[in-house]
């Protein structure tokens, strides 16, 4: 079993990895121990809820606060933050802990995880990662309990603020409150709204652009291409969809940023999406379907993947090298972003065409945001996920395993052969 699993493709490992982190979790949900008592819990619904974990996407088939005892609670904290660093990650972080030293094999399988170009450095980056994680996560727990502290008791009101910041910096819009209420008890409370969209923020630009920020603190000119491309991605992702957002829906100010930030595949809502505008609806699907960026906890197709294809379409009209920030864009660059486009493309209309056979009743609005937000990893809905079928969840644990590993990882799982060495002549083709 051993041998067998060493000679697998990176890809086909961490696949693994994550399928068996969910089973696991499904099982530890279902426990009786996990499960309030008078609370209804079958077995879809508990493997819903921990692919949504796992995957860090926040679609809840039943309210945590409501279902899961305060195990189960940690069981779900737990699983989302696995899931959020990665299974491959966790597990060097546990071989470095006792002291053991990683392989040549371990250390691809973590660059293929982790978006690292080389294993030069892999040490050093995970111990980085899980240090600045936790402490991150502490110090949101902190300024989190300054609120919660006001409407529970203090022990409460202390796992309260650490699952929130789990959750938050790991992108994923669960909650414990009961009732289905999510944040919306809090969206006048600007402390806990700028927390939580911090939280997502620094989850959802990816490790690698923290540990830049970190060392070259706000010097712009020292920060490499790629934490360029997605601070200023980022940041103008969420300026125009608050303008959007707030020129679409009677919400506060407030309310239009943390949303354009929570779309961006956090989950978390301060008013209930089901009230929301067609054109409301449309821009969060549109920045759901964006995501985050490469090496952090959302998903999406990237913020990186996004500007590439801007450019990419630009630099062929105008008949221009592509190019940022006074760098050329990499050759294979926007074939690499058209390709995984076209494949979240293929998910999202597939899924949604399924969904509305599955749901008849539910409007194609409705369907299409539920499978932009589970593959986004974003969590968002409308109200209508507790009411789906046993079809419609199966197809929606699909989606957002499709959706965390993303859509060319899972392509790449069958790829059997090395590259093709026999060069045929080229035909002619006429395009546009």
């Amino acid at each position: 079993m051993k041998q067998i699993l060493r000679t697998q493709y990176p890809a086909r490992l961490i696949s693994l990895g994550f399928a068996m982190l969910i089973f696991i979790g499904s099982i530890l949900l279902i426990l009786p121990c996990s499960v309030q008592k008078g609370a209804m819990l079958s077995y879809i619904d508990s493997l819903y809820t921990a692919t949504s974990a796992v995957c860090v996407t926040g679609l809840i088939a039943v309210d945590a606060g409501d279902t899961f005892t305060p195990l189960g609670q940690v069981f779900l904290a737990m699983l989302i933050q696995i899931g959020g660093l990665g299974v491959t990650s966790v597990g060097a972080g546990i071989i470095i802990a006792m002291g053991k030293k990683l392989d040549l094999k371990e250390r691809n399988l973590i660059c293929a995880a982790s978006n690292l170009n080389s294993g030069k450095g892999v040490i050093r980056f995970i111990k980085n990662v899980l240090i600045t994680t936790f402490t991150i996560e502490i110090v949101g727990a902190v300024l989190s309990f300054c609120v919660f502290a006001r409407d529970y008791p203090l022990l409460k009101a202390f796992g309260i603020s650490f699952f929130h910041s789990i959750a938050a910096f790991n992108n994923s819009g669960f909650d414990i409150f009961g009732g289905y209420k999510n944040l919306i008890p809090y969206q006048e409370d600007i402390l806990l709204n700028m927390i939580t969209c911090a939280l997502i923020f620094l989850g959802g630009i990816g490790f690698l652009v923290i540990q830049e920020i970190r060392q070259h603190k706000f010097s712009w000119k020292k920060y490499s291409m790629h934490a360029k491309v997605v601070l200023s991605v980022s940041a103008a992702l969420i300026i125009i969809g608050t303008l959007l957002l707030k020129l679409t829906e009677n919400i506060t100010w407030l309310g239009a940023f943390f949303h354009s930030v929570s779309a961006r595949t956090a989950g978390f809502s301060t008013y209930p999406i089901g009230t929301f505008t067609n054109g409301g609806l449309l821009t969060l699907i549109i920045l759901m379907f964006i995501g985050a960026s490469p090496g952090s906890t959302g998903g999406g197709i990237k913020t990186s993947t996004f500007l590439v294809l801007i450019l990419g379409i630009k630099a062929a009209a105008t008949n221009r090298a592509e190019k940022a920030f006074r760098r050329a864009i990499p050759k294979n660059a926007f074939c690499k972003a058209s390709v995984i486009t076209l494949l979240a493309l293929t998910v999202v209309v597939i899924g949604t065409w399924l969904m509305v056979v599955f749901e008849p009743s539910k409007s194609v609005i409705d369907l299409l945001f539920e499978v932009t937000s589970a593959f986004g990893t974003v969590g968002l809905s409308t109200g209508i996920t507790t009411e789906l079928g046993v079809e419609a969840k199966i197809l929606s644990i699909i989606i957002m395993y499709i959706g965390r590993l993303g859509p060319l990882t899972i392509a790449s799982l069958w790829y059997f052969t090395s590259s093709e060495r026999v060069r045929l002549p080229e035909g002619n083709i006429t395009i546009g």
